[in-house]
């Protein structure tokens, strides 16, 4: 009998349950209460009263543990002294979407060799996120695939779904489902209307296929998630973060019947993937939340220091705290763009 199955699969390992590697990674009752009270700040940002200003910011990806140790330390550090002015939530991205192929990060690929053990790539993300939050820094990430969120979303304060994926029906239903607040990127092309329906429809009770925490198949039915925003990150016709583009970007919001609120991510097409262009995009944001509150937040792509690398490369030939993906802006200049800001953002809170 011809092979009708499992014509191009090469191999199959199989992966701990979510609820055996959260019972191995555990986080501690402080944590849970420290990622539940992070959403509901992260929540009143976006849809309440409080007139902080959301900055998720950190490295593009997590590729070594020891940098992003070392980063979150130093932004730990200096978020406690900004805090009543903005709320600083630490971007540990374990997943990346490619065009093509390349890592696809330290979730899928933990060895950055391709060898793609999952199963430890899924240790070592719960493990360093349990690390982080004991930093006292509330976390972001993206989630890309739909069976991730079983074993780290308990740990995360903020998500995001990506230009690639904001149109993915897939995408939507699993952001219905989530219990944090959530930003929809707009499309590659820039289009904002692909973000404003996926707000819609993961706002909405949904039911599709999905894994529960023992890893058997199920009909997941969801009651809709309401704490989704857009994020404006520009696209091929070039970027978006302008006054004009926001208020166009808040009407849309508002004749759709949403919440007006908006977060601009400083890189891709906004900084025209040039990250040192991404303070001067930060700074424009900052001036904006002066006068218009629709204004929520910001999204920076900062690492230890500048720019980026080749990748694949040797592992042992790797630059200490640079980026493998896309280019970051340096420590020195994440401090000064960020306590600039506390400055100007002032007359919020006098």
């Amino acid at each position: 009998m011809k092979k009708v199955t499992d014509i191009h699969i090469t191999s199959k390992t199989l992966l701990p349950t979510p609820i055996a590697l959260c019972h191995k990674i555990k986080k501690t009752d402080v944590a849970d209460k420290f990622v539940s009270d992070s959403r509901e700040a992260i929540k009143q940002i976006i849809f309440g009263s409080d007139s902080r200003l959301l900055v998720v910011i950190g490295p593009c990806s997590i590729h070594d543990l020891k940098a992003g140790r070392e980063y979150a330390e130093r932004l730990a550090s200096l978020s406690k002294e900004l805090s009543d002015r903005m709320l600083i939530v630490m971007r540990v991205y374990f997943e990346k979407p490619r065009t093509t192929v390349g890592w696809k990060g330290l979730i899928m690929d933990p060895k950055l060799d391709g060898t793609s053990d999952i199963p430890e790539g899924l240790r070592i993300a719960r493990r360093f996120l349990v690390d982080i939050i004991g930093m006292g820094l509330p976390t972001a990430t993206e989630l890309l695939d739909p069976i991730t969120p079983q074993y780290i979303a308990d740990l995360i304060s903020w998500s995001a779904i990506g230009a690639r994926t904001t149109e993915s029906q897939t995408h939507r239903q699993m952001a219905s489902g989530l219990s944090m607040p959530l930003g929809f990127k707009n499309g590659t092309d820039g289009g904002l209307n692909v973000a404003i329906n996926a707000i819609k429809a993961a706002s909405q009770p949904q039911t599709f296929l999905g894994i529960d925490n023992e890893g058997r198949a199920n009909a997941l039915t969801t009651k809709g998630n309401p704490y989704c925003h857009v994020v404006l990150r520009g696209g091929s016709h070039g970027p978006n973060y302008q006054p004009n583009h926001v208020a166009i970007t808040r009407e849309k919001l508002t004749d759709a019947g949403l919440a007006p609120a908006i977060m601009t991510d400083c890189s891709h097409a906004n900084s025209e993937k040039d990250p040192s262009r991404q303070a001067e995009v930060f700074a424009e944001v900052v001036q904006q939340k002066l006068v218009d509150q629709s204004v929520i937040g910001a999204m920076v792509e900062s690492n230890l220091y500048f720019g980026n690398q080749p990748f694949p490369e040797s592992v042992k030939e790797l630059k200490y705290g640079v980026s493998i993906t896309d280019g970051c802006v340096d420590w020195d200049s994440t401090e000064r763009m960020l306590r600039k800001a506390y400055i100007e953002l002032g007359p919020l809170f006098s």
